[in-house]
């Protein structure tokens, strides 16, 4: 295959899969809804610290959760169910390779990425007066890179575990993030070395780096390079393991 007509492919395959995506009602569940309810629930939570309670933190937590519900949940079960219906294994016997298909689902997963953050951005700044005051721009190459990390984990577990143990992985993994990922509950309430193990994980390095981006701040140069290596390292060892039967 050219290299016009892989471009082309992947394309294609990224509309198949955007379409699909929006059709999925659970998709919207997981990827729409929490989000917007945990946004919401912790912005008036008033039993919570005021300093646990700004929108600017917490905008960059929950834009950084729409991004692992999206990448790992929604695209990890989707194509682990899609590989067991045999759907993938269709796939596979066209010209399309591997990695095609693994990039063609990643960028499926930025476009309706866009739609995800300017709803949580229109909420935050329409009932809790959030203004950008950091760099936008920087804050989306970030996203890009937590994309590339939290999808690269749900397809390498699509690819290789079970239908049924995809699900059951990729919604635990969502809860330990949400729980003890440093999203919303700072560093400094876990112990010294839970802590330290925290800082390692994709969650708390997107999230760290999309709060100091918002925030006028340039990200530590820890959280980009654990950030980097995690949105380096998952996507390839997912093109690598994927199998499509």
């Amino acid at each position: 295959m050219t290299a016009r007509l892989l471009v082309r492919a992947i394309l294609a395959q990224t509309q198949a899969e955007i379409r699909l995506t929006i059709k999925r009602g659970e998709s919207v569940l997981v990827t729409v809804i929490i989000p917007v309810t945990l946004l919401i629930f912790f912005a008036s939570a008033r039993f919570l610290p005021a300093s646990e309670r700004r929108i600017d933190s917490l905008l960059a937590a929950t834009i950084s959760l729409a991004v692992i519900s999206t990448g790992l949940v929604s695209l990890g079960i989707a194509t682990a169910y899609e590989r067991y219906y045999g759907v993938l294994k269709r796939l596979g016997a066209t010209p399309l390779p591997r990695w095609g298909l693994v990039a063609a689902k990643i960028l499926s997963i930025l476009v309706l990425e866009v739609g995800q953050c300017a709803l949580l951005v229109g909420i935050a700044a329409a009932f809790y007066g959030w203004r950008p005051h950091g760099s936008v721009l920087l804050a989306a190459l970030l996203l890009i890179l937590g994309t590339a990390a939290f999808a690269g984990l749900g397809m390498a577990m699509a690819g290789s575990l079970r239908a049924e143990a995809t699900l059951a992985g990729a919604n635990a993994l969502f809860l330990f993030f949400l729980l003890l990922g440093g999203l919303y509950v700072p560093l400094d309430r876990f112990p010294g070395l839970v802590s330290s193990l925290i800082t390692i994980l994709p969650s708390s390095a997107l999230a760290d780096a999309v709060r100091a981006a918002l925030g006028g701040k340039s990200p530590t140069a820890a959280s980009l390079a654990v950030l980097t290596a995690w949105a380096v390292c998952a996507p390839l060892v997912a093109a690598r393991t994927f199998r499509w039967e």
